[in-house]
């Protein structure tokens, strides 16, 4: 009889173990992928900004020093990451392309204009960065017009703000939700030994020496937690990198070792804090409060 209850015991205990280690897992896990997100959504947005392209149509009185002189203007200009000087010839040869017919033997001449397609750096991608480079540029007077989507500018820089205020918002959430899930599942498995803590307690142990072995025990318990959301965490990267090389998504190992740094120390920490107020909670209650 005593064996089956023994036995009973022990499987109560791995479960409890099991879906302590579960917790801290899936919890840290989500954190991981959205600190992950979150060093990389800064590079993804500026990616996506400086593809964003300015075309400086250049008047057709403009000469090859004018052109050099635009060239090595580009060059020396800290907004410029990327340029390219494109043709009125090579124009219309892409435009033939893409329409799928030559357009040049309809108008007997090419109408189109030799241009530089300017790729800014992504700071400089701001409504009033680009109104300032914009109005410089126009002061040459070789220059017939610029030509950049407007919208495009304000609807990313728009965006981008909302997404990372609801990004802020979101991580501030699931760090609640990662605390509470935690902690409830080592206050269960504290409240399955409240009677040992009780006895222990009552033959004269001290509270730092019943509370050391069971804040050691959950302290392990989120170690392996949260090295396995480590472990999760490389091998997401490693996918990502993998299928998606462009994104460049380990360029940054630094940061991405602080993120899984943070992670474990997490897992240390929230363990520790929670089964060091749950094991408190049951050495102020009273023997009869225990039922």
């Amino acid at each position: 009889m005593s064996s089956n209850f023994d036995k009973f015991q022990k499987r109560r205990l791995i479960s409890s173990y099991f879906s302590v280690v579960l917790s801290v897992f899936l919890v840290l896990f989500l954190l991981g992928v959205l600190g992950l997100f979150i060093i990389n959504s800064k590079k993804l947005a500026n990616d996506f900004k400086e593809k964003i392209a300015m075309t400086v149509f250049l008047k057709n009185e403009a000469t090859d020093s004018v052109v050099k002189a635009l060239n090595t203007e580009l060059k020396k200009a800290p907004y410029a990451r990327s340029f390219v000087y494109v043709t009125k010839e090579k124009a219309a040869k892409e435009h033939t392309d893409i329409i799928g017919e030559d357009f040049l033997t309809f108008l007997g001449e090419n109408p189109l204009l030799n241009s530089y397609d300017i790729h800014l750096k992504a700071d400089y991608v701001e409504r009033d960065s680009i109104t300032k480079i914009e109005s410089r540029l126009r002061q040459n007077t070789m220059i017939e017009d610029i030509v950049y989507d407007k919208q495009l500018v304000n609807l990313v820089n728009d965006n981008i703000k909302k997404v990372s205020m609801w990004i802020l918002i979101i991580s501030g959430f699931l760090a609640i939700i990662a605390v509470l899930l935690i902690n409830s599942s080592l206050r269960l498995s504290i409240h399955s030994n409240r009677f040992i803590i009780k006895t222990m307690q009552m033959v004269g142990a001290t509270k730092s020496f019943i509370r050391k072995p069971f804040v050691m025990r959950s302290v392990k318990l989120g170690m392996l937690g949260s090295g396995l959301a480590i472990i999760a965490l490389i091998a997401v990267l490693m996918y990502v990198e993998t299928n998606f090389p462009g994104l460049g998504i380990l360029e940054d190992k630094a940061l991405i070792g602080l993120v899984l740094l943070g992670v474990f120390g997490l897992g240390i920490l929230i363990t520790w804090v929670s089964t060091h107020f749950a094991t408190q909670r049951f050495l102020n209650l009273r023997t009869d409060d225990l039922y």
